[in-house]
């Protein structure tokens, strides 16, 4: 093959940013960070204690938008060069010398580490916490990017005397005071990637439990959810004891503390001993029915084993992390909530990846590109079907050793593929192209274990082939056998297949004699509520569940007008998830409904503008944007926000907050009502408008 300049080009610049050290190990480093809120900075310093494995001239750190005030390699300056990207030190370093770097530096980050709540007005609210995923750490701490140098972090955080911080390691009595501040200072034991070093800083109590086997567990809370800890955290001393009984090999790290925060990117992150996640998982008993912490608890557990301890070398190898966390969550809600919700949720997850590959989207496991739903979801099946390849016996025992082998280590899929046929004494060459190559997922293969290991979901497939694609036919065939049915999950999936056309006697009867998810499948897939139901379907305005009282207001006011006041009356004051889904819908149907206390319209106005802040999470916030559009009710004040929110470190929350404002551009009052807003804008956002409107 030829090489063009621009291929030249490129293959520079991929080898440039896969740069590796690997004539040099760091083994510790000594942290200490003071965040300036003001500026949304992070004055730090840092002393490496490192081996030099070969003669070197030179040696880097990765390190993203910082300046440097001192750089000594033991306790002597010395030369070295910012590029904007990595600090190189330049020096004659002999193989077999240790040494120690200290590195003093200011670091201006532009993402990883995010001040929030520091310029509202509300008290209390305030935060810093990161999001290191892949190799972002070198944002704000001179780092490795590199997932194979593995190092022993101990941090130091100086922050506020009132706010409280978690971070990697064990918290121990040490650091000064001085002015407002203090000085916390965390110890970890044992080594890892240095994007799994993180810290969360806020308005925090506490909760301290311990596992079976001893390992404390702290689970943090703002003071204002104290009511919600219980529902929140439920299972997680069960979690904890699962999993490491299942997986055979001690829980290997101190301690684990788990904080909830504001407007986090995902999920949650497994950094290790400190597992940060959305606190629109802070939720009461109501929601645990639809939206729970218990999957993300464990999936970030879960990692501690496979990810933080054996660590991938590269994005090829990406499965070792994400599909082992999901399916190890997977087995521990099955362990909670039985085995049909397990099964189930695979054939959920099953018939997703059968439609990606039926759209020409099937991706390989060992696709460094491919996303998350085959990295999570395709990774998890493949270990389903791996074990019930070798046999419990054998898998657990492969598991066993692949972590004890490899601990505080780097591995490849071959490590572990390695570990299973030594101990199976199998051949896996077969499974490896199916699972890892192939590009399709293997769905036939899927339904047979599926029908084999849960009845249930036998049973679904039989009634579903024989009603075929004549689902006004599904009552007839159903009816008989529905008080037959015993498992929850099959009689929601098929109201969700069928019961759009389901007799009112039907559906009036699942909903006198069904459970919370069978009376929510009804009000899901009915578009609209006939006459008929009408008492029935009132009564899911009170539901044990915010996703059916949802559905159940929305589809009542549209199907009755007449009775509209009396929907209102009943659901005003319900609140709903984190995000406020029943209130901000309330709002917006209050507000279209004219006969309903008009009088208070002004307030239901201000108050649904209100929520577009950016003190409220940027879930309720891109509902109440959407519900403004719908109604044509932004304020100033809303508007102001949405320009704000095209520029909010939520990825899709941003591109969603963008395509609003373009609509609403697209109208020529809605352009003159933006430019009349231009003066008060800050100068971030007058240069967004700027390139947005080509001025």
């Amino acid at each position: 093959m030829k090489l063009t300049p621009i291929l030249i080009f490129y293959l520079i610049v991929q080898c440039l940013s896969a740069q590796v050290q690997d004539k040099v190990d760091f083994v510790h480093a000594n942290v200490f960070v003071n965040p300036i809120t003001e500026e949304k900075t992070i004055e730090g310093a840092v002393t490496y204690e490192f081996k030099v494995l070969q003669s070197v001239d030179s040696l880097f750190l990765d390190a993203h938008n910082m300046s440097f005030s001192k750089v000594e390699l033991d306790g002597v300056s010395v030369p070295f060069e910012n590029t904007g990207n990595k600090i190189i030190v330049h020096y004659d370093f002999k193989k077999n010398a240790s040494h120690q770097l200290i590195v003093s530096y200011t670091a201006h980050p532009k993402q990883t580490v995010y001040f929030l709540g520091w310029e509202d007005s509300v008290d209390g609210n305030e935060q810093i916490w990161t999001q290191g995923q892949g190799k972002y750490t070198s944002h704000w701490l001179p780092s490795l990017e590199d997932m194979t140098e593995k190092v022993e972090f101990d941090l130091g955080i100086t922050v506020r005397r009132d706010l409280a911080v978690i971070a990697n390691g064990k918290l121990f009595n040490g650091g000064e005071n001085w002015n407002d501040k203090h000085t916390w200072m965390f110890d970890m034991k044992k080594p890892m990637s240095s994007y799994l070093v993180g810290f969360a800083i806020g308005n925090f109590e506490k909760k301290t439990i311990k596992s079976s086997s001893g390992v404390p567990i702290e689970l943090y809370y703002e003071p204002k959810d104290s009511l919600k800890v219980e529902p929140t955290y439920r299972y997680t001393q069960h979690i904890f004891d699962f999993l490491e009984k299942e997986i055979g090999v001690p829980y290997p790290w101190q301690n684990y503390k788990q904080v909830p925060v504001q407007d986090f990117l995902y999920a949650g992150m497994e950094n290790t001993t400190c597992t940060i996640f959305s606190n629109q998982y802070v939720i009461d008993s109501t929601a645990f029915v639809d939206k729970n912490y218990v999957n993300v608890n464990a999936h970030e557990l879960a990692h501690h084993w496979f990810g933080d301890l054996v660590t991938e070398t590269s994005s090829e190898h990406h499965w070792l992390h994400e599909g082992f966390a999901t399916y190890y969550a997977y087995l521990a809600e099955k362990d909670i909530f039985g085995d049909a919700h397990f099964h189930w949720h695979l054939l959920e997850t099953a018939k997703a990846l059968q439609n990606l590959s039926e759209e020409g989207q099937g991706e390989a496991l060992q696709n460094p590109g491919a996303g998350s739903l085959t990295f999570y979801e395709k990774g998890a099946w493949a270990l389903v079907m791996l074990r019930d390849k070798v046999g419990d016996v054998f898998f657990k025992q492969a598991i066993q050793n692949y972590l004890k082998k490899h601990a505080y280590q780097n591995v490849t899929i071959p490590d572990f593929i390695a570990e299973i046929e030594q101990v199976s004494g199998m051949d896996l060459s077969q499974f490896e192209s199916t699972w890892l190559h192939e590009e399709d997922f293997p769905m036939e293969a899927v339904q047979t274990y599926l029908s084999k290991v849960e009845p249930s979901i036998k049973h679904y497939f039989e009634l579903t082939q024989k009603i075929g694609n004549q689902s006004e036919n599904a009552e007839a065939i159903l009816r008989p056998i529905w008080a037959t049915l015993a498992v929850t999950q099959l009689k929601s999936n098929l109201i969700l297949d069928h019961g759009a056309q389901f007799s009112n006697d039907f559906l009036k009867e699942i909903l006198e004699v069904g459970g919370v998810k069978e009376r929510q499948a009804v009000a899901l897939v009915l578009e609209q509520f006939p006459q008929e139901l009408k008492n029935e379907m009132e009564g899911l305005l009170a539901d044990a569940s915010y996703t059916t009282q949802e559905a159940a207001l929305f589809k009542l006011w549209s199907a009755f007008p007449a009775n509209r006041t009396q929907y209102l009356d009943q659901t005003n004051g319900l609140i709903g998830f984190p995000n406020k889904n029943l209130r901000l819908l309330w709002l917006a149907l209050a507000l279209v409904t004219p006969e309903y206390h008009p009088e208070k319209s002004a307030d239901y106005y201000g108050e649904l503008n209100g929520y577009t802040g950016p003190e409220h999470h940027f879930e309720t916030r891109l509902m109440a944007f959407q519900y403004l559009q719908s109604i044509g009710g932004f304020s100033d004040d809303a508007l102001k926000n949405l320009i704000d929110a095209c520029d909010h470190h939520v990825w899709h929350f941003k591109k969603s907050a963008r395509s609003i404002l373009n609509t609403y551009l697209a109208n020529e009052n809605g352009l003159v009502r933006i430019r009349s807003l231009y003066p008060t804008l800050n100068e971030a956002e007058r240069l967004f408008l700027d390139e947005k409107l080509g001025e």
